[in-house]
């Protein structure tokens, strides 16, 4: 007997005749649903399940830590890597490598891209090799047990300018206050519009083209968005990454990110891996 039948069958002892489905089910899907549930009205509903799941229990959030302990892991194991003359590929593939030995899966294809690269948010590794006074950004993650991590950290290659500690302490900045900011009651749009109101001490926030944020759970990219165009709730067992950046182009870029729980007495970073500015390769 398959699912619907059998829900069916639960729907008829209840007396249920009408029944709501969210908009995400494909038309063949419901077309399906229809047929074998002959006498049932199908409604939309809207998007019923991502909002629930936006509230972690402690059983989920503790997956969460391990998948983002793993993460930190590799952050540190991949640091003795960055040399000059070593390619965004084979950093990229050393990432890849590490998470999966710890029998975890990528969250997401890892982002390392280096000099120019890294003024792309969402730039794929390359031939390129690294040059001194690059940035180098890293953004990837861990799945690990039905729970995914998401962490972003920029380091900068064998030699150090005033531009470069000048645009990183100043998202540095920005992402730390965000953290703070993550807090039951607060507003995702306040939020995000602090982080840019920061990086325009420098007039970096025109050069930050993204969201501050998004749901991570058991998708990396879960329900939820941290966004000055959007009026997002700030509630007790939600977990937001927190990742704002600078884009430079021609330059480089910035991105700093954090996966942060939120509690009933503020944030809990779960992401630990080094933020200060790191000049590695030299």
């Amino acid at each position: 007997m398959t699912a619907v039948k059998v829900l069916k069958e639960h729907l008829q002892k209840l007396g249920v005749s009408k029944l709501g489905f969210e908009t995400s089910v494909t038309y063949a899907t419901l077309e399906g649903w229809k047929k074998d549930t002959e006498g049932v009205e199908w409604v939309p509903a809207g998007e019923v399940l991502p909002p629930l799941r936006m509230i972690k229990s402690a059983e989920e959030v503790e997956k969460l830590r391990h998948a983002c302990a793993l993460a930190d892991a590799c952050f540190d194991h991949v640091c003795r890597m960055i040399q000059v003359g070593v390619s965004e590929y084979d950093i990229a593939l050393d990432i890849e490598f590490f998470i999966r030995r710890q029998g975890a899966k990528l969250a997401f294809d890892v982002i390392a891209v280096s000099g120019p690269n890294s003024a792309k948010p969402h730039g794929k590794p390359s031939e390129r090799k690294l040059e001194p006074g690059d940035f180098l950004t890293l953004d990837f993650g861990a799945g690990l047990h039905g729970y995914n991590s998401d962490l972003t950290r920029t380091v900068v290659v064998a030699e150090l300018s005033e531009r470069h500690a000048r645009i990183y302490n100043r998202v540095l900045e920005a992402q730390v206050a965000a953290c703070e900011a993550l807090k039951p009651g607060a507003n995702g749009r306040d939020v995000d519009l602090l982080a840019r109101a920061i990086l325009d001490k420098d007039d970096l926030s025109k050069y930050f083209g993204h969201g501050l944020g998004h749901g991570l759970g058991m998708a990396v990219h879960d329900y939820g968005g941290l966004s000055q165009s959007r009026d997002q709730e700030i509630l007790a067992g939600q977990v937001w990454t927190v990742e704002p950046g600078v884009y430079i182009p021609g330059f480089g870029g910035v991105r700093i990110e954090d996966d942060v729980h939120v509690t009933p007495e503020g944030p809990e970073i779960l992401t630990h891996s080094r933020k200060e500015l790191l000049v590695l390769g030299g």
